[in-house]
């Protein structure tokens, strides 16, 4: 190598270096520019400081419900919230912008690394440009924040993407394997719908060549601790998934939806883009590399073809399109671009960076390296511009207005909402509409009751408890959608439950409606709760708008047996029978539902109904 392809070296590795750390930096700025905590993001709070107090992984105390879908991202804040001993909100926000930042330069790395071992040169600059697609599009800054989920789920693909590739192009130690097995193997625990990103990873490295005692020691690793909790899981809380997936019947299909929410996404920012660029020339390099080295390769077993980049690609490829195609056939879901975002995430993976060759001294002019690099800096640079664009691109003009699509652009929603520019403490929340009416009249009720929002957003319902009323009062439940906000700006002693069935198991069990906004098509009548919480159920302490017969109906709906079943489940206690029964019914419970009306509850069950009330 002469002096100057050392320093071409030299430059190009410095290139690709500051463009790593650049990107990460410019990604967690932007989330740091655009923070918040969701209403759903306190949801997963409130579980954390049940943790923190000792009343178990549990939304409220005594009733055993599992309100987060990742519960990998709850123990993790928990973890830390029980380390810093920092406000938990505080918590979330550092890790968010530590797991966002870091998912963006691994997957740089990991690229970068695949494109260096497949025919890079000295003179080959790695230009970031896939990831700086991810980063331009506003709802990827937007979840970078928000007390969810999202900022794991793509350090997690991220960190199995790197593993892969490593994995790919060299011959690994058995600890290597077991563990790149052991990290693909949290998939669902980082998310449910990851078994596809981990399944396909570990398929992949079972498949290769290898001794049945490292393939027997890849399930042991992997199944680990996924299986031991799935057991955990089924007996403690009586399900064979979080509550979230029974409560949004993760299985049903609403596909007209799902595209009206694909295109929410994809076409205000034309996405399919620097996609289409960007894939198309770095499928043009990999398939010369591959016609190259296909000509060399002398061992045609396929076990061995599996051990190699392409077949990584592959495996990160399909995982994006079974994971598209999951989320548009669920209906997607009612935030701006949020359960696409690992879709697109995978799918930039393979071109986070893109090499842009330099042609070498005397190759300069008409010639095909002149060409090459040619289409490469075009696509990069189009990839560059159309980043400064889309970031500051309005996706939804109207995202504040819930729609006949359902889908809002939920940050604006709440910075509009409650006026703050970052709603990130849960009393930054106070502000938003009945909540400090909420807080007012649980102060101002020391007897206890049952809390419905009432048709004005100054003051609320309250059904009371039947007298006599014990010492210190009967304890207050908030029957509200907004689980969130309401529940951590209460004690835990406050039960806050919904009409959706996220942290409600009665609710959760009905029937989704057809025609309901997606992630919000169930709605359980408040008659129920007044029958199950067990307030006085006549007039004049209710309501105007509950029926006395409705209400009596519940109570006789909630007779059921199958229904008391399901209930015990849940708010039984935990001993070795109830576990064992749970384990094994817990797959009846999931799919176990109730009529949302009285009535016809009563009827399916063959119950009796209660004489009807005079009105």
């Amino acid at each position: 190598m002469d002096d100057r392809e050392t320093v071409s070296a030299s430059a190009a590795r410095w290139v690709y270096v500051g463009g790593v750390v650049l990107t990460a930096a410019l990604f967690v700025w932007g989330g740091w520019q655009r923070r918040w905590i969701a209403d759903d993001g306190l949801i997963v709070l409130r579980t954390v400081r049940n943790l923190l107090a000792g009343n178990g992984p549990v939304f409220n105390a005594g009733e055993r419900v599992e309100a987060n879908t990742s519960t990998l991202w709850t123990y993790l804040v928990y973890a830390f919230g029980w380390l810093t001993h920092i406000r938990l909100e505080y918590v979330v926000l550092t890790l968010a912008l530590v797991l966002s930042g870091g998912a963006i330069a691994l997957a740089m790395v990991g690229t970068g690394s695949l494109w260096r071992r497949t025919g890079g040169t000295a003179g080959t600059l790695l230009l970031p440009a896939g990831a700086l697609a991810y980063i331009a599009v506003p709802p990827a800054r937007d979840f970078a924040t928000s007390g969810l989920e999202s900022c794991l789920v793509i350090f997690w693909i991220a960190l199995v993407w790197v593993l892969l590739v490593r994995w790919a192009q060299r011959e690994p130690t058995t600890t290597a394997v077991l563990i790149l097995a052991f990290v693909a193997g949290l998939g669902p625990l980082v998310r449910p719908e990851m078994v596809i990103l981990s399944g396909l990873a570990l398929l992949l490295i079972f498949l290769a060549p290898g001794s049945w005692k490292l393939r027997v020691a890849i399930v042991a690793v992997a199944g680990a601790v996924p299986v031991l909790y799935q057991i955990w899981r089924m007996g403690y809380y009586g399900l064979p998934y979080p509550n979230t997936a029974v409560s949004k019947d993760a299985g049903g299909a609403k596909w007209g939806q799902g595209f009206t929410y694909l295109w929410n996404l994809v076409g205000p920012y034309w996405l399919l883009l620097p996609l289409l660029l960007l894939g198309g020339y770095a499928g043009w390099l990999l398939l010369r590399h591959l016609r190259v080295s296909g000509a060399q390769r002398t061992d045609s077993n396929w076990q061995s073809r599996l051990h190699s980049p392409a077949a990584v690609v592959a495996v990160v490829l399909v995982t994006a399109l079974l994971l598209g195609v999951y989320s548009v056939r669920v209906g997607g879901d009612f935030m701006h671009g949020r359960v696409l975002l690992p879709v697109l995430f995978c799918f930039i993976l393979p071109i986070a960076v893109l090499p842009v060759r330099l042609p070498q001294r005397g190759q300069w002019g008409r010639t095909p390296a002149t060409g090459l690099f040619a289409a490469g800096a075009v696509a990069w640079l189009v990839t560059v511009v159309w980043a400064i664009v889309a970031s500051t691109a309005q996706g939804m003009p109207n995202g504040t207005v819930v729609g006949k699509s359902g889908i809002v652009d939920e940050r604006a929603f709440y910075v509009l909402n409650t006026g703050h520019a970052h709603p990130i403490r849960a009393e930054d929340y106070l502000d938003y509409p009945r909540m400090r009416a909420m807080v007012e009249t649980i102060a101002n009720t020391p007897d206890g009751g049952l809390l419905l929002p009432a048709a004005y957003y100054t003051y609320w319902d309250l059904v009371p408890p039947p007298a006599p009323i014990p010492e210190g009062g009967a304890g207050h439940t908030v029957y509200f959608l907004n689980l969130g906000m309401t529940s951590m700006n209460v004690g835990l002693d406050v039960k806050v439950i919904d009409q959706m069935g996220l942290a409600y198991p009665l609710a959760a069990h009905t029937a989704r409606l057809g025609d309901g906004r997606i992630g919000h098509d169930k709605a359980l009548y408040p008659d129920w709760v007044v029958a199950d919480t067990g307030m006085v159920d006549q007039h004049p302490w209710l309501p105007w708008y509950l029926d006395e017969n409705w209400v009596a109906q519940a109570q006789v709906a909630l007779t059921c047996p199958d229904t008391q079943e399901l209930l015990a489940s849940s708010r039984g206690e935990l001993n070795r029978p109830l576990f064992i029964r749970n384990l094994k019914r817990a797959f009846h419970y999931a799919e176990y539902r109730i009529d949302r009306v009285p009535a016809y509850e009563i009827e399916r069950c063959g119950l009796t109904p209660p004489p009807e009330r005079p009105k």
